[in-house]
């Protein structure tokens, strides 16, 4: 199930706005894919096209792949978009690619709430790599209880969108069982004073046991880096396929 921040185009639609500092959270993935030199780039769980589009301009030959078609047709709609190749779906039914590096960002690593979701995931990047391509992605560490402040409190925002409207946001935790975490976010559209709601759960798996599961799926774990712009709050895991 896609959430609804994503797959309604309404909220896709305003979703960039609402998330001002994505771009910086995305820089240090650009930094990796000129570390590496990729020049072939899988972005798994692209959203709104954010990084695929700039790694376009850069003159990185990208794919981009995500189940939410509401936020598809918002990257497509993005300058140098048609520098990317776009593909409704995930991980598991991408065609042969053999890309240089794969990358997720943001919380699309803790979207895969089963053990099995989360092997085929990987299963599906493994393929999509070269032999030797690098994966790359960052999940939240659970020790650090992040979760913690996703409360109105935290996270209450009035944004200014496209037309002069402005959205007021804000999210409500609203289960911790974990390694699940569930919440809730509101947004009241000004101009008709349409209220929508997304609920997501993201699971917080512990570095052991990612790091697991990445040699299991045939991955040698290269490095665990920190987040420049969360330091000491996520895991940056750096992978390569193992042949």
């Amino acid at each position: 199930m896609v959430d609804a921040l994503f797959g309604v185009a309404r909220l896709a639609g305003v979703y960039d706005a609402l998330d001002p500092g994505r771009r910086e959270d995305l820089e240090h993935y650009v930094a990796m894919v000129e570390e590496f030199g990729a020049g072939r780039v899988l972005d798994v769980g692209c959203g709104t096209g954010e990084l695929a589009c700039w790694l376009g301009r850069l003159g990185v030959e990208v794919v981009g792949v995500d189940p939410a078609e509401a936020s598809l047709e918002v990257a497509k709609g993005k300058e140098f978009a048609e520098r990317v190749r776009w593909i409704h779906g995930d991980a598991t039914t991408l065609p042969p690619l053999e890309v240089d590096l794969a990358v997720m960002t943001g919380n699309v690593a803790q979207v895969f709430l089963t053990d099995e979701e989360w092997a085929g995931t990987l299963r599906g990047v493994r393929g999509a790599l070269r032999p030797g391509g690098r994966f790359v992605f960052e999940t939240r560490d659970p020790a650090r209880r992040g979760w913690e402040e996703w409360t109105r409190e935290d996270t209450h925002q009035v944004t200014p969108v496209a037309g002069g409207e402005t959205v007021e946001s804000w999210s409500d935790l609203t289960s911790v069982e974990l390694p699940f975490v569930s919440f809730r976010g509101t947004y009241v559209f000004s101009s008709d004073g349409a209220v929508l709601t997304s609920d997501s759960t993201l699971r917080f798996r512990e570095r052991v046991e990612i790091e697991e599961s990445l040699r299991t799926a045939g991955f040698a774990v290269d490095d665990v880096r920190e987040a420049p712009d969360r330091p000491g709050k996520e895991f940056v895991f750096v992978a390569s396929r193992a042949d």
